[in-house]
């Protein structure tokens, strides 16, 4: 499928992928660990983020993971051995499984319902699929500012324009279920930061939160839709805040 990824490939959000699978690790990968001998799809790995960790809870399971980027499977295969890594298009993929992993692919997607739809037909009977999606609408933080919630207003606004959807994770138990996913459960899974906690401070709020923003700053303001000094101010006051929460989602459904 030919989508836009809005935050880019460069190095910068590579490392900030990084950050961000490793800061959120626990939170995300909770619950989730497949039985050896079983084949699990991976899909839209990027750089190999979360297959490391992927691979570290399911060892005896067989791991495919597939990308539409060349770049990213070749940082993948760096990251981390033992996994099929594949090129390919989502609608592309064939084959049969016994579970699917799709992390942060739906929110690019300008049809996910389809693309759901499509998975479901790589599954075995009873096969199991897990999906995770944040939702920028639940970031709130202290002190407030008007600057940096308008920055990410914007990159909602940059994502949606690119065909995306960065509220897409409210939206994931009417996807599963309209795709015809049976068993579906959402789970949500929440961030929060304070001085209490430099580690998520550091790693979820700065290191992958607002470096996410203040990554997509330059197309904001060639888009018209801030200027330089506003976009600057929003993402000062981001690095300033002393509080933050954000929501992730996480559901899985079965095909009967």
């Amino acid at each position: 499928m030919d989508t836009t990824y809005v935050h880019g490939y460069a190095a910068p959000e590579a490392r900030r992928l990084g950050d961000q699978a490793d800061t959120l690790a626990e939170l995300l990968h909770a619950g989730t660990a497949f039985p050896a001998g079983s084949r699990v799809l991976e899909v839209g790995c990027g750089v190999g983020a979360q297959t490391v960790h992927l691979a570290a809870r399911s060892p005896g399971a067989h791991l495919t993971a597939v990308d539409v980027s060349e770049a990213s499977l070749k940082e993948a295969a760096a990251r981390v051995t033992g996994v099929d890594f594949r090129h390919a298009d989502l609608f592309d993929l064939d084959g049969e499984y016994d579970h699917l992993f799709v992390c942060f692919v739906l929110e690019h997607l300008p049809e996910p319902e389809k693309a759901l739809a499509h998975l479901k037909t790589l599954l075995r009977p009873g096969g199991t699929i897990t999906v995770i999606e944040g939702d920028h609408g639940s970031a709130f933080f202290h002190p407030r500012s008007e600057p940096a919630q308008a920055a990410i207003d914007c990159l909602v606004r940059l994502q949606a324009d690119a065909g995306g959807d960065a509220l897409i994770g409210r939206r994931l138990y009417p996807l599963l279920t309209g795709a015809g996913f049976g068993d579906v459960v959402v789970e949500p899974r929440t961030v929060y930061a304070d001085a209490s906690r430099p580690a998520l401070v550091t790693g979820f709020t700065r290191d992958t939160f607002t470096a996410m923003v203040e990554g997509v700053g330059e197309t904001a303001v060639a888009h018209g839709l801030a200027t330089a000094e506003s976009w600057a101010r929003g993402v000062a006051d981001l690095h300033r805040t002393e509080t933050f929460h954000y929501t992730f989602f996480k559901a899985t459904g079965s095909k009967s």
